[in-house]
């Protein structure tokens, strides 16, 4: 590789490293040009990007833009999963690929300055889609109000049926 690809490489890690606060990454020998393929575009739908980096390259980029925690998991072939949005989407993704292709090992990651662990990864694959937890979120959120409103409902019909009871009450003793 020349000097100027090294250098392009090396800008473009930078500036994925730069623009990504979550990333996985993982040991990708065994697999074949089809299978990671594969995996890139189960990749894409969860807004992933799957890059094979050179150790030495990935750790220049990794001290130029600031996340020297990267390093410690730069050994053997690795290739990084920089996360986009949703990032538990793009821990799935590698988990169910891992699941059918046991030759993909994922070492850990970052999780916004925190490096993880492989479990951890595990974790956040096992947890529901974004989707899904931004609803549980609402509904926990307007629960109470719901039942606020049950209640105050409650509480005026229930004022409205003893005014009814009162009304009739007046009516049969003014007939009498």
């Amino acid at each position: 590789m020349l000097r100027r690809e090294k250098d392009a490489v090396i800008a473009e890690v930078q500036q994925l490293l730069t623009d990504t606060e979550n990333l996985f990454v993982s040991d990708y020998r065994g697999l074949t040009v089809a299978e990671l393929a594969e995996l890139r575009g189960k990749l894409r739908e969860s807004g992933a990007r799957f890059r094979v980096v050179k150790n030495t390259l990935g750790g220049i980029a990794a001290d130029k833009a600031g996340r020297e925690t990267v390093k410690n998991l730069l050994n053997g072939p690795t290739a990084i999963t920089f996360c986009g949005d949703d990032l538990v989407g793009a821990a799935k993704a590698l988990a169910d690929f891992a699941k059918t292709h046991p030759q993909l090992e994922v070492r850990g990651g970052l999780l916004d300055a925190s490096l993880i662990d492989h479990d951890a990864v595990k974790a956040l694959a096992s947890l529901p889609p974004r989707d899904v937890l931004i609803a549980q979120v609402v509904g926990t959120m307007a629960a109470p109000m719901t039942g606020l409103v049950t209640v105050l409902q409650g509480t005026i019909s229930g004022f409205v049926r003893a005014l009814d009871q009162v009304a009739q009450q007046r009516a049969a003793a003014g007939e009498a």
